[in-house]
Order: C-alpha cells, then sequence, then structure tokens
C-alpha cells in the first residue's frame, strides 16, 4: 500500500459529522463562557457607579455574579472535555462500522457507553435550551436601556422633557426597591449608555447569547450522530453474530461431508 492510498483510509475514518460538531461545540461554549464572565464583571461595575452607591443594596447580587462566574469556569472545563470524549466515541463507532466485515468486534460494554451518551447528551441539550433562554435576558435589558437612549437622541424628543425619560432597574428585580438611587435619566442615562462598560457589556451579551445558541445545534447535531452510531453498532453486532453462525454451520457441514466421504472410502 502506498502513501495515497494510505493517506486515504486514514482519511476514510474520521467521523467528520462528529468534528464539525465537537468545533461548533467548543466554539459556543467558548464564546459564552467568555463573553458572559467579562459582561458580568462589567454589569457590576454599571451598577455600582450609576444605579446602587451602597455595597449593601447590591451585596447579594455581587455574590450571585460571582457564582455565576465560577459556574462559568466549570462549565468551560466540563464541556472541554465531553466534547473530546464524544469525539473519540465518533471514531470509535467509526472504526467499528468500517471495519464491520474484518476482526474487529463490537461489545455490549461499547454499545452501553453509546446509549448512554445519547441520554447524557439529551440531558444537556435541554439544560442548554434553558441556558440559552436565560442568556436572552440581559439582552432584553440592556436593549430597553439602548432604545431608551436612542429616543433620547432622536428629533421627536425635543418635544418633550428629557429629564422624564428614565430608566429603573429595580423594576426588573436586579437590585432591592430601596437602593439608591435606583433609576437613572436624562443626561444621565446618556452618559451611561455612552460609557465603555455598557457598549461593551450589551454587545458581549449578545455574543455569549449566541454562542449559547450554538452549542444547543451542536448538542442537537451531536444527538443525531450518537443515535445513528448507536444503531450502527447494534446492526454492526448483528451482523457480526449472523456471521459467526454461519461460518459455524460452514464449518459443520465441512465436517459431515469429509466424513461421509471417509465413511464412503472406507466402505468402497
Amino acid at each position: 500500500m502506498g502513501c495515497f492510498e494510505c493517506c486515504i483510509k486514514c482519511l476514510g475514518g474520521v467521523p467528520y459529522a462528529s468534528l464539525v460538531a465537537t468545533i461548533l461545540c467548543f466554539s459556543g461554549v467558548a464564546l459564552f463562557c467568555g463573553c458572559g464572565h467579562v459582561a458580568l464583571t462589567g454589569t457590576v461595575t454599571i451598577l455600582e457607579t450609576h444605579f446602587s452607591k451602597v455595597t449593601s443594596d447590591h451585596a447579594m447580587l455581587t455574590d450571585v455574579i460571582q457564582l455565576m462566574q465560577y459556574v462559568i469556569y466549570g462549565i468551560a472545563s466540563f464541556f472541554f472535555l465531553y466534547g473530546i470524549i464524544l469525539l473519540a466515541e465518533g471514531f470509535y463507532t467509526t472504526s467499528a462500522v468500517k471495519e464491520l466485515h474484518s476482526e474487529f468486534k463490537t461489545t455490549i460494554c461499547g454499545r452501553c457507553i453509546s446509549g448512554m451518551f445519547v441520554f447524557l447528551t439529551y440531558i444537556l441539550g435541554v439544560a442548554w435550551l434553558g441556558v440559552f433562554g436565560f442568556s436572552a435576558v440581559p439582552v432584553f435589558l440592556f436593549y430597553n436601556m439602548w432604545s431608551t437612549c436612542a429616543t433620547m437622541r432622536s428629533p421627536m424628543a425635543n418635544l418633550t422633557n428629557i429629564d422624564s425619560i428614565c430608566v429603573d432597574v429595580r423594576q426588573y428585580g436586579i437590585i432591592p426597591w430601596n437602593a439608591t438611587p435606583g433609576k437613572a435619566c436624562g443626561a444621565t442615562l446618556g452618559d451611561i449608555c455612552n460609557t465603555s462598560e455598557f457598549y461593551l457589556s450589551y454587545h458581549l451579551y449578545i455574543v455569549a447569547c449566541a454562542g449559547a445558541g450554538a452549542t444547543v445545534i451542536a448538542l442537537i447535531h451531536f444527538l443525531m450522530i450518537l443515535s445513528a452510531n448507536w444503531a450502527y453498532l447494534k446492526d454492526a453486532s448483528q451482523m457480526h453474530a449472523y456471521q459467526d453462525i454461519k461460518m459455524k454451520e460452514e464449518r459443520e457441514l465441512q465436517d459431515i461431508t469429509s466424513r461421509s466421504k471417509e465413511c464412503l472410502n472406507s466402505y468402497t
């Protein structure tokens, strides 16, 4: 076998579907975790500077955000390992199917592991749907603030008192009602929208939401791949069992034929 034929054989054993799903999963998780972590830090800075200047008013929110940042570290580590495991499972299943007619045998343990990955990926997919929906909440809040600032800059805003246009974050339950000042109006609100923290956090939340959506798509892709691989392993197991029975019957038939010939020769 030449070098070209060897390369073609190696490329034929690559699980391209699992490879694409792994890259999409890594990209989505990286965008969600990286952008979400930085956006949360910017959100705390905005709240402390403009909406809740007393530390005790937003102490619980700060603790929750720090906890979420630690959870982000765990999500990134877990999905890095899980993506590699699913890619390795894809290589294993591809080898099992490609070598269906060789000495390679699929085991009950291998099929059980594939079924376990199908169940676990389904659970993770449902969980990430919730994460995707949750990540859209800060995008909605920042969009409301951004649209309010855009309204203040519009020509129609000259007909009204700009100071009467306000954004009260207390109504979203982020900080308690006794937080001071709790809201921003007029020129103060315009200054907030012009800060780098607001601009960066708003766009990072959008990217994090997109990353969560990409992760959901990757997990759905993985779920389809794992389901197909499990079916392939099941068919491979049945094919091997059929081939074993067929070879056993052929050997028995050959033994009977040879014995018959021996008996005939001895009789003759």
